[in-house]
Order: C-alpha cells, then structure tokens, then sequence
C-alpha cells in the first residue's frame, strides 16, 4: 500500500513537473519570438550605500551585497529567457546621491522613477529577513499589494517556488510597503530567507544557494506569464 501511494504521488509530481515546463517555455519563447514587445521585469535590489539592511547574525554579512547578488543572477536568466531587463541598483552604492539630508527618502524616489519610466510588467524587489526573537525561523516569504489581483498571482507562484526548496511552507502576504505602493504596476517583495538563522544564513552567503534562489524566483515569474 505504502509503495502504491508513493508510486501514485511521484507520478502526479512528475506530470506537474511536465506542465510546469511547458508553460514555462510557452512564455520563453513568446518573449524571444517578438524582440519588438518583449515582456518589461524590473529588479530591484534592497539596500545599498549606507544602508546595509539587515545584517548576518553570525557572518555579519550585509542584506545590501545578497540582495545585489541574487538580482544579477535574476538578470541573467531574464535576459536568456528574451525579457527587457532593468535594474534599480546596479553597484554597491545607493540612489540617493549625496550621503546627507533624507538619504533614504530620495534613494526610494530615485527607485520609483526608475520603475514607472521602464512600464514594467512586473516589479521584483529582492531582501533578506530577520526574526531575531526566533532564529530557527526560516525560508522565503513573498509580499504583495493589497486589492492587486495580477501581484497576488505574482506573488503565489514565487511563493510555491520558494516553498519547494525547503525552508519553509508560507503563504504569500499582503504588504504595505513603499516600493508595492509607489506606482500602478505590478509588484512583489521578494524576502529570500532570514539572515537570523544560522543554517540559512551560512546557506546565503554560497553562491551555489543564492542561483537556487533565483531559479525559484524565476520560475514562479515564468508561471505568472505563462
């Protein structure tokens, strides 16, 4: 019987599997065979400059360098894929100019330009997370506007994507956040694991887990255009 019902469970993986892919390369190839509209992803990575984000609990690794690490990985799968892709942040630095005055502030203003002069399709703005009070807490957790049908459906497939890597079984949230708000397109956070544990942590600071990462991210994109 045990042997019947994981016969009939790896079966109903592998034709999942199978529709995913193929929906998946329905939407590559759309975006390839007309360069002309290909589908617009902006990526926007969290922090930068003078403000770290959070920082690795053990490692002292900063949020700032992982987030930018995953959205370079994210751009070139994008790019592979035939996807427009632009990039709020694309060095070490901030989008504030000068560090002086309200810092913060003009970086997230400088982010919105950004967004609403590429006309997206969508928005990916990647982060790490903390939850000091509880650091066996783990896992990607995906935010998306409130009342935004399109980012919710964004949002789900990134987080079953997550979800399968192992860390943890979330839903994704309504979020109130700046960078979800700031314009009419369609938006998610992406929060890649916490920097509080020390498994995950040590787990983010590995090129090989970070690419893991993104493939999920990818991938969840993938099945919103599909």
């Amino acid at each position: 019987m045990i042997a019947s019902t994981r016969r009939i469970a790896a079966c109903a993986l592998a034709a999942a599997l199978c529709l995913f892919l193929c929906f998946g390369l329905s939407a590559v190839s759309a975006a390839k065979a007309s360069p002309a509209s290909r589908p617009v992803v902006v990526l926007d990575a969290g922090h930068g400059g003078i403000d770290p984000g959070v920082v690795g609990t053990d490692t002292g690794v900063r949020e700032s360098e992982l987030n930018l690490s995953v959205v370079k990985i994210l751009e070139e799968l994008f790019a592979e894929a035939g996807f427009c892709v632009v990039l709020t942040r694309t060095g070490a630095g901030g989008l504030y100019g000068l560090p002086v005055g309200s810092c913060k502030q003009r970086d997230m203003q400088a982010r919105r330009r950004i967004i609403e002069e590429s006309r997206p399709n969508i928005v990916l703005s990647i982060h790490q997370n903390t939850f000091p009070a509880d650091r066996s807490r783990r896992g990607g957790q995906v935010f998306y506007r409130q009342g935004d049908a399109a980012a919710r459906t964004l949002a789900e497939g990134i987080q079953r994507q997550l979800n399968a890597l192992g860390g943890g079984r979330y839903e994704p949230l309504a979020g109130d956040y700046y960078v979800l708000n700031c314009t009419r397109y369609t938006s998610v956070i992406v929060e890649c694991g916490f920097l509080s544990n020390p498994q995950e942590e040590a787990l983010l600071c590995t090129e090989g887990y970070r690419r893991s990462l993104a493939r999920a991210v990818f991938y969840g994109a993938l099945a919103f255009f599909a």
